[in-house]
């Protein structure tokens, strides 16, 4: 379909968003009752792909999957995707969610899917994509008062004001493009610009920690020094097991109390003994 999604022909319906429980394999677009068949193979991997790209993008704060939304009395949807307006609460939600996604396969009602199109973008969704699985992959971008447009593959999705990040068309239904953008939004979420900014901060990180670690070793290499000096001028023999015992130590504390010892004991073994001896 290209232009303007089309609108429900029919008059007011009977049935009323109280008339479907959740669960329910129903819609309702001005009361009349919409069946929505239970999701094949190929379009339920995506589905979970593209909710995870979206979702963790870091603009956003609430998405979710089949959300049930109240557009009215007599409409009820439940967009394959959902960003905003997606509270953590029971029952429908009033409104309609900033960004929709819809994926059709074989077999997709097309004019049940323009009612459905028309229905949440009349009621304020801003932006809806529709992920075509069968036959040339490509995204239909629906907006209001605007001509439908397609994305292929190989180009990116915005959603100015909704999304942070652009979309690969790629990543809302392949799964190594899919964990390759929602890697990026989960690192943006944690401050990193990408996964190379987490590379360099580990490797800045090791650096510190060697320096750091040098510094250290340099002290406890004085302060061993200093012992050994101290030993030799005062004609203190240094048995093998005591160099190896200051060879060893890489406590400071300790290395400063055999030095106070040293400067006072007539024997090594004084020098080397346990406290409370």
């Amino acid at each position: 379909m290209h232009g303007q999604a089309k609108r429900h022909p029919s008059g007011r319906g009977p049935f009323r968003a109280e008339h479907v429980r959740s669960g329910d394999p129903y819609e309702l677009s001005n009361g009349h009752p919409v069946y929505c068949a239970p999701t094949g193979g190929r379009a339920s991997g995506p589905n979970h792909l593209g909710s995870s790209v979206v979702g963790w993008d870091p603009a956003v704060k609430e998405a979710g999957v089949d959300t049930g939304y109240t557009l009215g009395q007599g409409t009820l949807r439940a967009p394959d995707v959902a960003v905003g307006n997606v509270p953590d609460r029971p029952g429908w939600v009033k409104g309609v969610p900033e960004l929709a996604i819809e994926y059709a396969d074989v077999g997709q009602d097309e004019e049940k899917l323009q009612e459905k199109i028309a229905d949440l973008l009349e009621a304020g969704t801003k932006l809806l994509w529709v992920v075509r699985l069968n036959g040339p992959r490509r995204v239909e971008v629906h907006e209001p008062r605007r001509k439908m447009r397609v994305v292929l593959p190989g180009q990116l999705l915005s959603a100015p004001g909704i999304l942070k990040n652009a979309v690969p068309v790629e990543a809302l239904y392949d799964r190594s493009e899919a964990e390759k953008a929602t890697l990026t939004n989960l690192l943006q979420r944690r401050g990193y610009d990408d996964l190379d900014a987490v590379l360099a901060a580990g490797r800045e990180e090791g650096r510190e920690e060697g320096r750091e670690q040098g510094r250290e070793e340099g002290i406890l290499e004085g302060k061993r020094d200093a012992l050994r000096r101290v030993l030799d001028r005062r004609g203190l023999r240094l048995t093998k097991a005591a160099a190896a015992q200051i060879s060893s130590c890489r406590s400071e504390r300790a290395l400063d109390g055999w030095l106070d010892r040293a400067l006072v004991a007539s024997t090594t073994a004084e020098v080397f003994r346990r406290a409370g001896r």
